[in-house]
């Protein structure tokens, strides 16, 4: 057995790799791993239980485009808000509706702040979609997202609004791509994950289970369709399939990583004096043997074992020769 100490620095140790990976180039508000050993072990196995055991919803926040000009923005503006006839509100908390007030929405976008013409070769605002699994109570996916605004975009002009007429309840997000300082908004890979732990983190603070885990570290590897793709496939015009699943080096070698990192987790929680480490590392166990690296791995195995010991022609042999026994013979 190990002591507590030895296991929350295991945990923190692999935890890390999981969870806060270390290459993060950008600041944000949402809690991080901090403080001291024991603290950030007990932020580590939250995370540990609300992925293999709860298997919290996973938030999405995804980038599905932007406009080039203030007519693709304006185009944007009446599809999110089925032209006016859903409530739109914008980064002043003020909320709004019908046709007139789209178009005076649009006229301050294009007048405050640098100038917007209708059509340009740079993107003028960025649209995202925040998103949670269907049965989730969509006025707190919309309070979530709200706060999510608030501290992500403060320094930017944006309009929200709520579609809860689909399965999934999900808030769409135009953001002007010019802050008022002149900063303009760059979003990348490292910002989605910030963006989708402040999410997790919001929703979290209305009640809802949320987790914002990396596919890698969930053992996954689905590509999503784009918004266009999804459109398209609604109205029968798509023509080409989305391929459903990533492939590559580059994805077996994280997976590979991620399946690492959970066997030390489990390793050490196993050797734990906690009746309840050692709980969590058999689930822990039954999570590593879904994943597809390990899958894959297994597979692997087997087909080596196969090639190592060909099959054999079996060739009949004589009878051994009787051995005296003593008492009575089974014959059943």
């Amino acid at each position: 057995m190990k002591t507590g100490a030895e296991i929350d620095g295991v945990l923190v140790q692999w935890g890390e790799r999981l969870f806060y990976p270390s290459n993060r180039i950008v600041r944000s508000s949402t809690p991080r791993l901090s403080g001291s050993l024991v603290q950030r072990a007990a932020a580590i196995r939250r995370r540990i239980e609300a992925t293999v055991i709860r298997r919290a919803p996973q938030v999405m926040v995804k980038v599905t485009g932007g406009g080039r000009g203030m007519g693709a923005i304006a185009a944007h503006f009446r599809y999110i808000s089925k032209n006016g006839r859903l409530p739109f509100e914008d980064d002043r908390g003020v909320t709004r509706d019908g046709r007139e007030a789209l178009h005076d929405l649009v006229e301050q976008w294009r007048f405050g702040g640098a100038y917007i013409d209708e059509t340009t070769q740079r993107r003028e605002a960025f649209n995202i979609m925040l998103s949670m699994p269907r049965a989730t109570d969509a006025l707190l996916v919309q309070r979530a997202a709200r706060e999510f605004a608030q501290a992500e975009l403060a320094d930017h002009r944006y309009v929200m609004v709520l579609h809860d007429h689909q399965a999934n309840p999900h808030v769409h997000l135009s953001v002007r791509a010019e802050s008022r300082h002149g900063k303009r908004l760059n979003p990348r890979k490292a910002d989605l994950q910030r963006w989708r732990e402040t999410f997790a983190e919001k929703l979290r603070g209305w009640g809802i289970d949320a987790e914002a885990t990396r596919q890698r570290t969930r053992g996954q590897v689905r590509n999503y369709e784009p918004l266009w793709q999804l459109k398209a496939a609604e109205e029968g015009r798509l023509k080409t399939t989305w391929r459903i699943a990533k492939s590559g080096l580059r994805v077996d070698q994280s997976l590979a990583s991620a399946a690492e990192a959970w066997r030390r987790i489990a390793e050490g929680l196993s050797r734990s004096d906690s009746d309840e480490d050692r709980d969590l590392a058999v689930h822990v166990d039954r999570f590593i043997a879904r994943m597809p690296s390990e899958v894959s791995r297994g597979r692997d195995s087997d087909r080596g074992r196969e090639v190592q010991s060909p099959t054999r022609e079996v060739r009949p042999q004589s009878p051994a020769p009787a051995l005296a026994r003593e008492g009575p013979t089974n014959t059943r």
